[in-house]
């Protein structure tokens, strides 16, 4: 993935999300921290079980917060 596609908030930006689509066929749709809808409030509960039991630091070896960090941060989890 090129820099450009990663939000530097974590994620990817919208170009990076139709890249990837273009790419691999995959349908992605942005984070959703404040759902709407239950199927989004699903997404949530679902991303965030699945990240938060990622293991991994939450900060790089300068004090950064690493991508998975930045994510989770991103979706409130």
């Amino acid at each position: 993935m090129r820099k450009e596609h990663k939000s530097p908030t974590g994620g990817l930006t919208a170009k990076g999300r139709k890249y990837f689509k273009n790419k691999e066929g995959a349908d992605l749709k942005p984070p959703a921290p404040n759902p709407r809808t239950k199927k989004d409030a699903g997404r949530k509960r679902s991303f965030c079980a699945r990240m938060g039991g990622i293991k991994g630091p939450m900060k790089d070896s300068k004090g950064r917060p690493t991508r998975k960090a930045l994510a989770l941060r991103k979706w409130k989890c």
